[in-house]
Formats: structure tokens, C-alpha cells, sequence
């Protein structure tokens, strides 16, 4: 897969100073943005629900179209969740806290996995937390039949982008996992999300029947998160991306060179919150996704640091294992002959 990397003029850690510079997040931007974005997500659920009376597939159609607004929600809570929405961080957690319960998933929960995968994503001695689990070539040869099975299984795309998704948000998020044993604050982020999920799901039957949950929640939910585990997949998962040992590992170096810029049609960009500008994002998690253009505006060397469009994010999909000699995602084939 051809990857488009731009000449490096600086560290990743010299970028620090010019990309504080977009941090301060706009009040009212970022309430304009939530606007736009909720209204019409709550606007197509009526709309679904009215057409529920007159046709499945209608109701199928504009439920599954309305995971697109429940993608760019996530974004805005995935913002609050860097204190990057609101300059109110208190503000920021209950908006995040409360889209939460719209997205599945656990607020508090959630942003603590997310920091730990901000600060150890592409360290080899820190997997396991808020990542796509990823072996190495050795590690791989190292296992026995079964465990190189349930790997092949893991990563064979029906699982990561079909029934993965499904499973994480509908049954994983329903527990503190990752941090069970870290205190009853994560306990409270899920039990009270799950309570007030369930609420509003008994209310869904109780006033619109199961048409409803069957035809209108599941299929906007299981959208968003089959689409939101592919965005998670390619900003990280693509043949150029970096792993490296504790002793070797860079925070900086990780965020820039690990995160691919999913350079997505304008269309998608809205949808996704520009979270395909993922190397600017790692590189400083505390700029609103609506800033993010303008540091490739401002920045074009950055345009092309780790670029993949659309269409080559696919190739993405066969890759499976960190090749510690190459120092290159390869799929299984490949490892094979190695």
C-alpha cells in the first residue's frame, strides 16, 4: 500500500508549541456544532418511528442513514472527553457524560481508556487498553494452534467491523471493563448509564412498540459502531504506523508517525468530525475537531505525513501483524514468508 509521507522538517515534539495554538475551543462554535448535529439526529428518529407505521424498510433505511449523525455525536463526546469542547470542563464531562448515554458508552469509562490508549498507543510493552490487540510476527510463530486460530479469528474483518462492534457497544460497555478493579467511579459511569438506557429503551417499547427498538435503535447503533470501529481501525492500523519497546517508544514520535491522516471526501468529514486529521489529534488531543483543518491550512506539511484516501484505506483490512524487522504492518501471507 503506497503512503504518502511528507520530508520532515521538525521533531514530532517541535510541532508542541505551533498546535497549542489552535487548543481554545469557541463556546459558541462548539454549541452551533451540537446542534446541528442532535437535532437532526433526534429529527430522523421521529422520522423513522412515523414511518415504522407505513414501512420496514423505510423505517430500516433512514434509522441505518441517522448513524451518521450518531458517528459525529460520538465525535463531540470524544471532544468533551479531551476537555477540548467547552472551555467549562465541568460543562464539557455532563454533555459528554449524557451523549453517553445516546452512544452506549460509558463516559468516565471511557475517557480513562481513551487516555490510556492517547498515552501508550504504539508501545509494545502497553497493549491491551483502549487499542486494536495487534501481535507481533514473533509473537504470532510464538503461539500454539489454538491461539494463532483465535488471533486469525480476531482480526478476519467479519469480526472487527461486523459482529466486534456489535458486541462492544451493545454487550462490552455495559461493564467497566479495563477497569474493574479501578474504583466505583467507573462503576457509577456504567450502571448509571446503563440505567438510564435502559429507561429510555423501556419507554421505546412501552409507547412504540419492539418495531421500534428492532428497527429504529438497533440498526442506527450497530451503523455508527461498525463505522466508528473502522475509523478507530485505519487511523492506527495501516502499513507505515510505528511500534516500538518501551526503552525505544516516543509519546510524540507514536502520535505523528502512528496516526494515519484519513484524508475523507468533505461529505465524510463533516459526518466524521475530521477525526481522519488523527496524527494532528494525537499529536494534541486538546484541539477541537473543528480546528483541525486549520492546521493542515496552516501547515501543509502536514497534509501529507502518513495520507491515505478512501479508496487505499481498504488495503488497511488485510493487514495483521507488526513486523519487527521491516517495521511494517503485514498481513498473514506476507508474515508467511518471511
Amino acid at each position: 500500500m503506497l503512503m504518502k509521507t511528507a520530508p520532515q522538517v521538525k521533531s514530532a515534539r517541535d510541532w508542541i508549541s505551533d498546535l497549542s495554538k489552535y487548543r481554545n475551543p469557541s463556546n459558541w462554535r462548539s454549541s452551533f456544532e451540537l446542534a446541528v448535529t442532535i437535532i437532526p439526529f433526534f429529527a430522523l428518529w421521529v422520522a423513522a418511528c412515523w414511518a415504522l407505521q407505513y414501512s420496514y424498510i423505510a423505517a430500516f433505511l433512514i434509522s441505518a442513514l441517522n448513524g451518521a449523525f450518531l458517528i459525529r455525536l460520538f465525535i463531540i463526546q470524544h471532544d468533551c472527553g479531551h476537555s477540548s469542547y467547552f472551555t467549562n470542563r465541568t460543562l464539557s464531562d455532563w454533555i459528554g457524560r449524557a451523549l453517553g448515554v445516546l452512544t452506549l458508552t460509558p463516559y468516565d469509562v471511557w475517557k480513562r481508556t481513551h487516555a490510556i490508549h492517547h498515552g501508550h498507543h504504539g508501545n509494545l510493552d502497553h497493549r491491551g487498553i483502549g487499542d486494536v490487540m495487534t501481535l507481533t510476527v514473533d509473537e504470532f510463530r510464538a503461539k500454539g494452534i489454538w491461539g494463532r486460530l483465535q488471533y486469525r479469528a480476531y482480526r478476519h474483518p467479519l469480526t472487527l467491523f461486523v459482529l466486534g462492534p456489535s458486541y462492544l457497544f451493545l454487550l462490552q460497555n455495559r461493564l467497566p471493563i479495563g477497569l474493574m478493579k479501578a474504583g466505583a467511579k467507573y462503576w457509577v459511569s456504567s450502571m448509571g448509564t446503563n440505567i438510564v438506557l435502559a429507561a429510555a429503551l423501556f419507554a421505546i417499547y412501552w409507547f412504540l412498540g419492539f418495531g421500534a427498538v428492532f428497527l429504529v435503535f438497533l440498526p442506527t447503533t450497530i451503523v455508527a459502531a461498525s463505522i466508528g470501529v473502522w475509523l478507530f481501525y485505519v487511523q492506527h492500523q495501516f502499513e507505515a504506523t510505528i511500534w516500538d519497546k518501551q526503552d525505544e517508544w516516543d509519546l510524540h514520535e507514536a502520535a505523528l508517525h502512528g496516526s494515519s491522516h484519513y484524508d475523507l471526501p468533505a461529505v465524510l468529514r463533516w459526518f466524521t468530525g475530521n477525526i481522519g486529521i488523527h496524527h494532528v489529534h494525537h499529536l494534541y488531543s486538546r484541539i477541537p475537531f473543528y480546528r483541525l483543518p486549520e492546521v493542515l491550512r496552516d501547515h501543509e506539511e502536514l497534509v501529507d505525513q502518513s495520507r491515505m484516501t478512501l479508496w487505499e484505506s481498504f488495503k488497511c483490512a488485510s493487514l495483521d501483524l507488526w513486523d519487527e524487522k521491516s517495521r511494517r504492518l503485514v498481513s498473514f501471507r506476507a508474515a508467511a514468508k518471511l
